[in-house]
């Protein structure tokens, strides 16, 4: 049988439940009043969400408010239910045009987070597992999304990422993958050959929302012996045209065709 939540965890989203579009910003007593606690913890539990980014307070009448995390939160659910729903047959196409296997990831936090995947029908092929999280600094479609991000956050990220050589191929000179992320910038796209898993390529184009934020990626993967340059080649021009319609239907105007240039 499933255990209860926590008194605690009650109490939280008991909190939360007293903010609705009619209330959108509450002092502690009346939370406290609403939610049936006492206003000493009320008081606590909202200056401890406030610290974690869960509630943000008015500075000039001490009120609250739903914070940033909340909004990212949210982000993340809908982008995640809506892109899996429309990436899916776009994802067949690329796995029956390929053969390959065609994954989508997500940008949640600091790392990307695996939503969806069609596997190859080879006997030997690379597989990242639905729900898997990955570092954004290794891997084709980590960089496909850090290449977009603004560069603010690019350095943000880069400054909280601990560098791990998940193999000899990893870059972990914060410099030299800036270097890096300038050329992918340029060409649309990103390829990795071995970097979190030995042996492995990929190529990787980012998929944009509607405001033309990066929210993800889609990536073609498999054994490196397989993506010689000119099957990249290929297989950028398929996922930059495949992400382009992706992120159009997530509202997204493209301005221009994303670039596909030489590959290095």
């Amino acid at each position: 049988m499933a255990s209860e939540p926590s008194s605690m965890l009650n109490h939280i989203v008991a909190i939360l439940d007293c903010f609705t579009t009619d209330q959108t910003e509450l002092g502690v007593r009346e939370v406290a009043r609403q939610a049936d606690l006492a206003t000493s913890t009320a008081g606590r539990l909202m200056a401890d969400m406030k610290e974690l980014g869960i509630l943000q307070q008015n500075v000039s009448n001490r009120t609250y408010s739903l914070g940033t995390k909340i909004l990212a939160w949210s982000g993340v659910y809908l982008s995640s239910l809506d892109l899996r729903t429309i990436a899916l047959p776009i994802m067949g196409d690329l796995r029956r045009l390929t053969s390959e296997t065609v994954s989508l990831y997500l940008l949640d936090g600091n790392e990307r987070l695996c939503v969806e995947r069609i596997e190859s029908q080879h006997n030997v092929r690379m597989v990242a597992r639905v729900g898997h999280r990955l570092p954004l600094y290794a891997g084709s479609a980590g960089k496909a999304i850090l290449a977009f991000l603004p560069v603010e956050r690019v350095d943000r990220i880069l400054e909280a990422t601990v560098f791990e050589p998940l193999t000899p191929m990893t870059i972990v000179d914060p410099y030299v993958l800036k270097m890096e992320l300038d050329k992918i910038r340029l060409r649309g796209f990103a390829e990795s050959h071995g970097e979190w898993i030995q042996e492995a390529s990929g190529v990787a184009a980012p998929i944009l929302g509607q405001g033309g934020e990066v929210i993800g990626a889609l990536s073609i993967s498999g054994p490196g012996s397989r993506f010689t340059p000119m099957r990249v080649r290929e297989y950028a021009a398929e996922l930059v045209r495949a992400a382009g319609q992706i992120s159009r239907s997530m509202g997204y105007i493209l301005e221009r065709n994303l670039p596909i240039g030489e590959i290095s």
